[in-house]
């Protein structure tokens, strides 16, 4: 009936998780069972626990896991048992868009990710003879152990902080991405990043590596601000500030050549169009639920400004996740300095943390 497990499990949305003892079931032919070493918390988590995105429960959420391999299914040959992997969305690998180099765009990204289920309608998780949701974004590894789409498991080094890893698989991807794969600032160019969370971080790292000459970051948390300019950002602004948009436009000489909108409410992405030169481009990436309707002043969009909605930083988490380890590698990532460590045990004040704003990434560990 599988392997025995600790996970953490919601029974009902805005209820706390409790950790008790559940089951595998058997491995399905391209999937993984993956021992974790740690898990991010990422603002997504929290959301489905909230209900805005409906996920079945009872459920175990976590999606920015890492750990070692211990067992593969039959038709599984890019990992091997003990091998260490972080593991990163769930998708199709046939679809056009899959076979385009845009998996976060997958056509069943929604069945492979958010349905709680296979396929074949069956679940990864038991606990006695219920059903208990698992696959939350191809992994639900708030648990000692995950059931892992073989697709979104990216092998790396052995040598490697493995623990720390995982949110390199969503909430620093995303923001990382939007710049790197999306945005795409040349050398000397300008950005200004709305909102230091992890995402919002993640943006500031990649504009930093890639030579941005101004970057500008906007949060209304003082320590939040403070460590976007230790990791690379020219200035950072509170989001009080009186006049913020003219201090932005002056900051940046006109206007800036591209923003990223982590928070995405209709005050933040008007604020982070109207900022921009012309032409310039808008990076927008919070998810707030199902649906989340905006009024844009369209004459901002004239003169060549841009809006570009993105998940998952629009990349192929098995060529990027590398490519931002190199980065870390060389000294021009260093993401480490916004996670905080908690044990595993400890998840419901690590929830906590992460819901208050007192910790930037939060990250479970085994």
């Amino acid at each position: 009936m599988g392997d025995r497990v600790r996970a953490a499990v919601l029974a009902e949305y805005g209820g706390p998780t409790q950790i008790r003892e559940i089951r595998t079931g058997a491995l399905r032919e391209r999937e993984i069972l993956v021992r974790m070493a740690g898990v991010g918390i990422c603002h997504t988590d929290l959301t489905a626990a909230a209900g805005a995105i409906p996920f079945p429960l009872p459920a175990v959420l976590g999606h920015e896991g890492s750990g070692v391999v211990e067992s593969v299914g039959s038709c599984v040959d890019t990992v091997r048992a003990g091998d260490h992997v972080v593991l990163s969305f769930a998708s199709c690998q046939q679809c056009p868009n899959c076979t385009g180099g845009h998996p976060a765009y997958c056509t069943d990204f929604a069945a492979l990710n958010y349905s709680g289920r296979r396929r074949d309608g069956s679940t990864t998780l038991h606990s006695g003879s219920g059903e208990v949701h698992g696959g939350w974004f191809g992994q639900s590894s708030f648990a000692t152990h995950a059931v892992v789409d073989a697709a979104g498991a990216v092998k790396v080094a052995a040598d490697l902080p493995l623990a720390l890893l995982g949110p390199l698989g969503c909430g620093i991807q995303t923001g990382a991405g939007a710049v790197l794969r999306v945005l795409r600032p040349r050398p000397g160019s300008s950005v200004i990043v709305f909102g230091a969370g992890a995402v919002g971080l993640g943006s500031v790292l990649a504009a930093a590596a890639t030579g941005c000459a101004t970057i500008l970051v906007v949060d209304p948390l003082p320590a939040r601000r403070e460590l976007a300019v230790k990791l690379g950002a020219t200035a950072a602004l509170d989001s009080a500030t009186p006049g913020l948009g003219r201090e932005l436009r002056r900051l940046t000489g006109g206007g800036a050549d591209h923003s990223v909108d982590t928070v995405s409410s209709e005050e933040v992405l008007n604020l982070a169009v109207s900022t921009l030169r012309s032409p310039g481009s808008c990076a927008t990436l919070g998810l707030r639920g199902q649906r989340n309707p905006v009024l844009i002043d369209q004459s901002s969009l004239l003169m060549g400004r841009s809006v570009t909605g993105v998940i998952e930083g629009d990349v192929d988490p098995q060529t990027f996740i590398p490519e931002l380890i190199e980065l870390w590698r060389a000294g021009r990532f260093p993401f480490e300095e916004m996670i905080t460590t908690f044990p595993f045990e400890e998840i419901e004040a690590a929830l906590a943390a992460a819901s208050s704003g007192a910790v930037v990434k939060p990250v479970l560990t085994f």
